[in-house]
């Protein structure tokens, strides 16, 4: 079985085509900028194991449904394409961000399921809207063919009302569903997956904490292989110091705000959601650059730098405490993978708990799964990337069987 994957943004479409016998990837595109003057297009086509063909494209796309069309041409092309028909392709799997109460797990796609999201909007006004215009585009240009939603809030549902209850009127839950849904669920229950295999274990019988680190980040405590709380809430604000993100911060500043600075609500939300995290603290969001800065005595850079690991080290200390016992502590995602400054800030100190990781291993690059921790370490830490268009694939496959 081949299956799309299709991660719909509000301006933009990542795309990936991959062979579920083998796990391979076909293609792997991404459609930007849709609705500006120039979008871009970028298709990696993989048609053998040697061998990669690269086509870029720069010319206005209008809407997701060009983009979407554009994509879908280059993936059948016959000298650039990796299929002979369209027929090919056996289902498509689509990142949905938000399914509320309403979705346990991946579903697949019918006019219900359709109203169910849109009635999950006002939970996520930014992101399934855009999910839904994807969605509707390929349920066009694939009449027939099963399409499948993987929800982010997914495989969040399973943590317990004393963990997602926010201490507030009850009746803001009753009417409203205001409480904490978490998301980044497929990169945690993929990543989850992975250590279960690595450690030689029953899911089921998996105690992990899983930290999903990159411009979003979040963090998972997994016991016998289910979500029992996560650091992001009612919406992708809360929890660890983001890029632009400012995770935990005093409800009050709200108001604080709005009385003496005189902000209004969208102006707080738009400095909460895109001017503070390591940008507001430093200018920066990529910790690329402020790694730079620190080499060069920039001390907001360093306060950044160690503003985000202190939380995370204060996350993993509060998810120990849940579990109790931790097999496993697993970083992924573009800073979890790829930093082994904040890996190594994230866990200093957690010496007396157990977790030991060895500082030469954890200073290595690997695109494979790597063991951190030294022998002695009573809690495994570990690096393993994140692949969320495999595990949507894989999702999309499982529930069609």
């Amino acid at each position: 079985m081949k299956v799309l994957v299709i991660n719909s943004g509000s301006s933009s479409i990542k795309y990936q085509l991959l062979d579920m016998d083998t796990d391979t990837v076909l293609v792997n595109g991404l459609v930007e900028r849709i609705g500006d003057e120039k979008g871009d297009l970028t298709n990696k086509a993989f048609p053998g194991t040697d061998k990669q063909v690269v086509t870029k494209m720069v010319q206005p796309i209008p809407d997701h449904n060009t983009g979407m069309r554009l994509a879908i041409e280059l993936i059948a092309h016959p000298e650039k394409g990796v299929i002979s028909d369209m027929s090919e392709i056996g289902a498509v799997g689509h990142r949905v961000v938000h399914g509320g109460e309403d979705f346990h797990q991946p579903t697949i796609i019918t006019d219900e399921v359709i109203a169910a999201i849109e009635a999950n909007v006002p939970l996520a006004p930014l992101h399934n809207p855009a999910n839904l215009d994807g969605i509707r585009v390929a349920m066009e240009l694939f009449p027939g063919v099963p399409q499948v939603a993987v929800f982010d809030t997914a495989f969040h549902q399973t943590i317990p009302a004393h963990a997602y209850m926010y201490a507030l009127p009850y009746e803001l839950y009753e009417k409203d569903r205001v409480r904490r849904y978490g998301f980044h669920g497929t990169s945690h229950k993929f990543v989850a997956g992975e250590c279960a295999r690595i450690l030689d274990k029953n899911l089921g019988d998996l105690n992990c904490i899983t930290v999903h680190l990159g411009n979003g980040c979040s963090m998972t405590a997994v016991e016998n292989g289910k979500s029992v709380d996560t650091s992001l809430g009612m919406t992708p604000l809360e929890g660890l110091v983001m890029g632009t993100r400012s995770g935990d911060v005093d409800p009050a500043i709200h108001t604080f705000l709005s009385r003496n600075k005189g902000m209004d609500i969208e102006a707080i939300d738009t400095m909460l959601n895109k001017e503070s995290g390591l940008k507001g603290l430093c200018g920066m969001n990529d910790m690329r650059d402020i790694h730079d800065a620190i080499e060069k005595g920039n001390e907001l850079a360093k306060l950044a730098l160690d503003v985000q690991t202190y939380r995370n080290r204060k996350y993993i200390g509060a998810y120990m405490a849940v579990l109790g016992r931790v097999d496993a502590i697993v970083f992924t995602a573009g800073i979890g993978e790829n930093d082994d400054i904040v890996r190594r800030e994230s866990v200093k100190g957690l010496e007396c708990f157990g977790v030991k990781i060895d500082a030469e291993v954890n200073a290595q690059r690997a695109k494979e799964p790597l063991k951190i921790s030294t022998d002695d370490s009573s809690v495994a830490v570990w690096v393993i990337p994140t692949n969320e268009e495999l595990a949507i694939a894989r999702e999309t496959k499982n529930i069609l069987q």
